[in-house]
């Protein structure tokens, strides 16, 4: 008889896997969650976790421009007219006075000289070693009339502090465009540099009042 082929014999226990199969290796970390469903969380994880990011420096950056940088003020009041009017939002350059000293003629946002804690908006008539006098409803800075076109026109009265003064090194005299209806210098006095906030740049609304300082 033949012998038999055992080259040849079938063998019932034995199985054929595809490369890659979880039940070759059935501990394997890849076999414990389907690949979909990985990839789907990793993706999910990683979307909060930018979103999260990129709010939290947005909120960085917004507070340190507005402490450091710039900062926008509304305006409650008319004592700035016509150059401000109220309700009248403006942004202040904060960096100008690390810089450098106010000017004559800078409009300039200020800590109020009662609480410290409200904030002012005046412009700078003169500077420290300058002195102020009022003559005939006019301003007059060492001795020479102050050109204000932007009080058009308007007539100065003195107020409680007696004049002439000269400024003090380190403080500004500080006076409302609207010089008939401005609390300023007049009654409060030069103010110290250290309480400037900072320089008032331009108007930025209403969009009909747009127009720089």
């Amino acid at each position: 008889m033949p012998e038999r082929d055992n080259t040849m014999s079938d063998d019932k226990t034995r199985e054929t896997f595809q490369p890659g199969s979880c039940s070759i290796e059935p501990d394997a970390t890849d076999c414990m969650l389907a690949p979909e469903e990985s990839s789907e969380n990793v993706s999910v994880g990683r979307w909060l976790f930018e979103t999260l990011a990129v709010v939290v420096l947005a909120l960085l950056l917004a507070t340190g421009i507005k402490t450091y940088v710039m900062q926008p003020f509304l305006i409650p009041s008319g004592s700035m007219e016509p150059t401000l009017q109220i309700s009248d939002r403006v942004l202040a350059d904060k960096l100008s006075f690390r810089l450098r000293q106010p000017e004559q003629g800078d409009v300039v946002v200020f800590l109020s000289p009662d609480s410290g804690s409200t904030d002012y908006i005046k412009r700078v008539i003169a500077v420290g070693g300058q002195t102020v006098d009022i003559r005939n409803g006019a301003i007059y800075v060492d001795g020479k009339r102050l050109s204000e076109p932007y009080t058009h026109g308007q007539v100065n009265t003195p107020g409680t502090v007696e004049l002439p003064i000269t400024i003090p090194d380190g403080y500004v005299w500080l006076m409302g465009d609207n010089r008939s209806h401005s609390e300023d210098s007049r009654w409060f006095g030069a103010q110290p540099v250290s309480r400037m906030v900072g320089r008032a740049m331009n108007i930025y609304w209403p969009l009909s009042h747009i127009a720089g300082l």
